[in-house]
């Protein structure tokens, strides 16, 4: 089982933006998504998802439930439940709004080695200094680090 199938079996909710949920929607239940990694587009298909946003009309992709207002109140409700841990994929915009309102219990970063030479900051947005401890890193044989 690969690094992103562990964290997947580690969470029961993958909680999106708008712009990550419609980038993951489009590739897993491709069937290129199925033929390349099929267990990781059978679990992100099957997973219960939650998408955040206030402009996406509908959310299609299967066991996907949509919010428009509340993030704060929603995720709460989800984190009360009994169950594993919540996993955010991407999404900016919801992780500084949930890490501004003290939601956010941990922050796993994957970094590719690559300069693009433009981009958005991490935690753009972010209103004030985040203080964070280094808990563990893991190298991949990419040169990715998390």
């Amino acid at each position: 089982m690969d690094f992103g199938d562990k964290q997947l079996d580690a969470a029961d909710v993958p909680l999106f933006g708008r712009r990550s949920y419609e980038l993951m929607a489009s590739f897993w239940p491709t069937e290129i998504a199925q033929r390349r990694m099929p267990e990781t587009a059978r679990r992100m298909t099957r997973l219960q998802k939650v998408v955040f946003s206030k402009t996406l009309g509908a959310a299609g992709w299967e066991n996907t439930r949509l919010i428009k207002d509340g993030v704060a109140e929603e995720l709460g409700r989800i984190k009360s439940q009994p169950g594993k841990h919540l996993l955010i994929l991407g999404s900016n915009n919801l992780s500084v709004g949930l890490i501004e309102a003290g939601l956010l219990d941990e922050v796993r970063l994957m970094v590719c080695p690559v300069a693009i030479g433009r981009g958005n900051a991490l935690f753009s947005g972010l209103s004030q200094r985040l203080k964070a401890r280094l808990a563990a890193t893991r190298e991949f044989p990419s040169g990715n680090v998390c």
